[in-house]
């Protein structure tokens, strides 16, 4: 862009109108930057939106949603296993004792 030659006189025009040519191009310029950084931000919310609907769906199974279990949890099952141990315990001490194979019972099936 050609420089024109201001006199004494126009000097006070000319810096106000680069003044307010700089501003105009700043406000421009953040109003792009605004609208880009808006854009943005919109763009992670509805991604962030995305994997939070795919995780409940991966989670979500049959109705009924797959937590972490607590400490309560780990609690009562342990309490149940011992419960079932107990229980076949005496399930196994009231079978008949074990005898060993029947001799000969393996010939018998080759032949």
């Amino acid at each position: 862009m050609a420089r024109r030659r201001t006199t004494p006189k126009e000097l006070p025009d000319a810096v106000r109108d680069a003044v307010e040519r700089t501003v105009q191009a700043t406000v421009g310029s953040a109003d792009r930057g605004r609208s880009r950084a808006r854009g943005a931000v919109d763009e992670l919310v509805d991604t962030v939106d995305d994997l939070r609907r795919e995780a409940e769906a991966r989670i979500s199974k049959g109705g009924r949603a797959v937590l972490p279990a607590t400490q309560e949890d780990v609690r009562a099952i342990r309490s149940e296993l011992r419960a079932i141990a107990r229980r076949l315990d005496a399930i196994e001490k009231r079978l008949p004792a074990r005898k060993g194979p029947a001799k000969g019972s393996r010939s018998k099936r080759s032949s």
